[in-house]
């Protein structure tokens, strides 16, 4: 999880430094193919066979949702938000992950779960208002928070359709086969996928290639294994430390630091996220 942090944190900051180059739906196919043949060499997809009935209609639920339209829906996000901030909204995924476990799962409503729901909804307002008072910048932000709340829910949708999975299914081969099942889904993004590639810079390709390579390739098996072993709870916790590392990377590198109101709404998703966990502390205690 130590390793997928890094990568997905790196993926935000990726994603903003190609964003004037790349559109969301390009990008998307472009880091997808990637992924996919470099999972290849990972995954050896010729030595499995391919699962039936329930598992493999749950691969390409998440397949379609998780690689193919969180990807595209995040990518359009952050052309109107810096990596920080959009790597905080997405955040709340593990919230969502809670809210669906307790509607799917049948485990309830405690109050923690709603206390801190409320909490981080709070944050996500802050950070989409945080220092904006030109109006038409503050649609820009509101539209990018949107964006960046569908891609926490189709990653949290995501993330619970995989967990059955991976029984069966090795994590190498969970992401080539979710890699090309969005590639799929992406294809009517190929020929702008050539365009801009073939006016795109070699530093802008490489941070294509990087983002199909490490992130997706490399950081969702690692994601996988750990899912694998894990539960969803668990795993997902690990990742609230995403949004603090892609603000670190972004300022290092992009120069982009959010608004001190964003780091505020930051704050208030940990929060809320951290009030969802309390039940979870207590019953180990108990």
């Amino acid at each position: 999880m130590g390793v997928t942090v890094l990568l997905w944190a790196s993926a935000f900051v990726g994603i903003r430094a190609v964003a004037d180059v790349f559109e969301p739906g390009p990008l998307s196919l472009g880091r997808l193919l990637v992924g996919a043949l470099a999972l290849v060499v990972l995954a050896r997809p010729w030595r499995h066979r391919l699962p039936r009935g329930r598992t493999l209609a749950l691969v390409v639920v998440y397949g379609v949702l998780w690689f193919g339209a969180y990807n595209v829906a995040l990518n359009a996000g952050e052309t109107y938000l810096d990596a920080g901030t959009a790597a905080l909204v997405v955040n709340i995924g593990p919230i969502l992950i809670a809210l669906l476990a307790g509607i799917v799962l049948k485990e309830g409503f405690p109050r923690p779960l709603v206390v801190g729901m409320a909490v981080a909804f709070a944050g996500v307002v802050l950070i989409a208002t945080s220092t904006r008072h030109d109006t038409s910048v503050q649609t820009a932000s509101t539209t990018g928070v949107l964006l960046c709340v569908l891609a926490a829910v189709l990653y949290a949708v995501g993330a619970l359709t995989q967990k059955p999975t991976l029984r069966p299914v090795a994590p190498a081969m969970s992401g080539w086969r979710a890699c090309t099942i969005g590639a799929v889904v992406c294809l009517p993004f190929a020929p702008a996928l050539v365009d801009q590639v073939g006016s795109a810079s070699a530093g802008d390709v490489a941070w294509l290639v990087y983002l199909g390579v490490f992130p997706t390739a490399i950081g969702f098996t690692t994601w996988s294994y750990a899912l694998r072993r894990l539960s969803a709870g668990q795993v997902a916790s690990t990742t609230y430390l995403v949004p603090a590392v892609a603000t670190l990377i972004s300022w290092v590198l992009l120069g982009e630091v959010p608004a001190p109101l964003a780091f505020v709404g930051g704050a208030l998703c940990l929060l809320g996220v951290a009030i969802t966990r309390l039940r979870r502390r207590g019953a180990a205690t108990s």
